[in-house]
Formats: C-alpha cells, sequence, structure tokens
C-alpha cells in the first residue's frame, strides 16, 4: 500500500517520476506488486524520490561486501599525484535484468484521488535495494579492468560509493582523464566534471589528503533534527 501523502509532496512526487520516466529509468507497468514511495526536500532546494524496498530486501538474498573494508590511504606513497571524481548517476546506468523489473514496481496517487492511481516499475538499479552497492562495485570492476591493465602503474581505488580515486608518480591528471573518459561512456558511466579534484587538498570518502598528509575530514554535528514528515 502507498502511505498518505500530502498535496504537496505528491505534486512533487510527479514532477520527479516524470522526470525518471524522461530519462529512461522507469517504465509504466500493470503489475500486482508494489512498495510505498515518498519524498523529501535537498539542502539544494530539490526533492529527491525514495523507494521504501524493505519489503523487497526482506526476501532478497545478500549478496555481502566485496572487500573487507576501504584501502588505506597511508599506502599511497609520498608526494603522488592524485585524480579524484565521482561516477555521475552510477546506479542507474546499470540496467535491471527482465525478469525483475516487476518487483520494483511503485504506484502514484492523483491528488485528490481524482484519477486511477498510476503504475511503474524500475528498468536500472535502484539506491534502495540493498545488492546495488554490491552490483554497482562489479560492474565498475569490470569497467575499470582494462584501465587498470593498462595503466598497471597507477593504484586506482574504488570503494562502495561513486568515488574513484587514481594515484601515481608523476602522474598526468588530464592524459588519464583523455583515457578514461570515452572508457567509461562506452560502458554508459559518466564523471561529475564539476566534482574532478586534481589537486591538493583532495577529498575522499571522509578523509583530507594534501601531499604529505591523510587527515579526517572535520566533524560538524547537526543540531537541528527532523522527521521526514
Amino acid at each position: 500500500d502507498q502511505w498518505p501523502l500530502s498535496t504537496e509532496k505528491l505534486s512533487k512526487i510527479q514532477e520527479l517520476v516524470t522526470e525518471q520516466l524522461a530519462a529512461g529509468h522507469i517504465v509504466p507497468l500493470t503489475s500486482p506488486w508494489n512498495t510505498p514511495i515518498f519524498t523529501i526536500p535537498k539542502k539544494s532546494g530539490k526533492w529527491h524520490l525514495l523507494h521504501d524496498l524493505r519489503a523487497i530486501n526482506a526476501v532478497m538474498h545478500d549478496m555481502g561486501a566485496l572487500q573487507p573494508g576501504l584501502p588505506s590511504l597511508v599506502m599511497i606513497p609520498k608526494d603522488w599525484n592524485l585524480l579524484i571524481f565521482d561516477l555521475k548517476d552510477c546506479f542507474f546506468t546499470i540496467p535491471l535484468h527482465p525478469e525483475d523489473h516487476e518487483k520494483f514496481a511503485f504506484i502514484v496517487p492523483s491528488i485528490n484521488k481524482t484519477e486511477p492511481v498510476k503504475r511503474y516499475h524500475w528498468v536500472v538499479l535502484h539506491q534502495g535495494m540493498k545488492n546495488s552497492p554490491t552490483m554497482c562495485q562489479l560492474f565498475v570492476a569490470w569497467v575499470l579492468e582494462p584501465i587498470r591493465k593498462q595503466f598497471k602503474q597507477l593504484l586506482i581505488y574504488h570503494y562502495m560509493d561513486d568515488d574513484i580515486l587514481i594515484a601515481g608518480k608523476d602522474m598526468n591528471a588530464e592524459e588519464i582523464l583523455k583515457t578514461l573518459l570515452p572508457c567509461l561512456e562506452a560502458k554508459g558511466l559518466k564523471i561529475a566534471l564539476e566534482k574532478v579534484q586534481k589537486s591538493a587538498p583532495w577529498n575522499y570518502l571522509r578523509w583530507v589528503i594534501t601531499e604529505s598528509q591523510v587527515k579526517l575530514q572535520k566533524i560538524t554535528l547537526n543540531t537541528e533534527i527532523k522527521t521526514l514528515n
């Protein structure tokens, strides 16, 4: 069943669903499957569409983690050059198997029940699915494999998130980017160019990296706690 939603949130959901439909991430369907959706505002002022997949996750086989932990950043030699970038909407570039589409279905109610609900399902990997991080990591590792073979002198770290770190002695970041871009785009992956980091200090996950030091980012505590409602 779908949770009750305010007029504002229903309106935002309809806008977000239209965007996902245009992007090819969802398609209409008539499947009886359904799990709730909702939306929350981002700090940027935009809204985020969320799909509650707890019921699906509860009956799904857990693939587990592929790595026992984050690679140690202090193993990067001193004074090496770094290149850090984000993969843009990584999950949305990975297609779901057609037999699994209907299991990731949801409905979009109309405001004040003026028309029948509309049904959709995802055709790409969704962030709310518990195996999505593992599947994303497998996919990205497959895409990066020829890059690792071509540049054996480089360290290439990809750990769970969309962030990729490349380190090398006297590495030319621009040349590496030129080689990477067509390889990634050929597999549907895109780099968020506005988040590319080529010079110190570099931010990677919760760490700050300089030419000679690795330290935790400054911790800030949010004292204004809000619920989803």
